[in-house]
């Protein structure tokens, strides 16, 4: 489907539980969109996954240039607006129903920004956080339960970096490893889905699957 989204129209994919209604719903944020990344990436595709099998909505999108979503990159200003469109349309939708944000590398960075501001966001899931490349110091006045997955061998996320940011987040926050996996989870893909249920189902507890 094609979403309206200021001066820009988003392509989108949702996806709701089957039999019974959402508990939530999420907005899933996928990697840099000058580098191949799509609503289709088999990391956000899998996280998804794990969205609706805790009981919530999956949106996920393409960014503005992306697929057959119009506009063109823009450095992540655009995106955000992108991000602040979308969660419009999924609080629309859904009135009654608290709020996730789901985002893989880039699509942390800026999907994560625009949740720690927004009040309708109940919880946060940070995948591949790219801290080699963007300052995600915004995290550590982020009190909203979340949960960052990162591979163990992560070449854009440095091990002792993120070590460095956790021990100033929050507690609501946590930092949990994947070991011997890569920036994009390879070969652990099937983890990602479980770890980001099993976040969601925890803090998503209604009309549980």
């Amino acid at each position: 489907m094609i979403l309206p989204a200021g001066e820009v129209s988003l392509e989108a994919v949702l996806w709701e539980p089957k039999g019974v209604p959402p508990n939530g719903a999420a907005l899933l944020c996928h990697p840099h969109p000058l580098h191949g990344g799509t609503m289709n990436n088999r990391v956000i595709y899998r996280a998804a996954k794990g969205a609706v099998a805790a009981g919530l909505a999956a949106l996920r999108f393409n960014f503005r240039g992306v697929g057959a979503s119009t506009g063109s990159y823009a450095k992540g200003s655009g995106e955000l607006k992108d991000v602040a469109a979308l969660l419009d349309w999924l609080a629309e939708r859904y009135p009654a129903l608290p709020l996730a944000l789901v985002g893989f590398s880039f699509g942390a960075w800026v999907g994560l920004q625009a949740a720690c501001h927004d009040a309708r966001i109940h919880a946060l899931v940070g995948l591949g956080v790219p801290l080699n490349t963007y300052d995600f110091d915004f995290l550590i006045d982020n009190t909203k339960p979340s949960r960052y997955i990162i591979g163990s061998d992560d070449e854009f996320c440095a091990r002792d970096k993120m070590e460095i940011l956790a021990r100033r987040l929050p507690p609501a926050s946590e930092v949990i490893w994947v070991e011997r996996a890569d920036h994009f989870f390879t070969r652990r893909i099937d983890e990602v889905r479980r770890l980001v249920a099993e976040f969601l189902r925890a803090q998503f507890k209604r009309n549980p699957i």
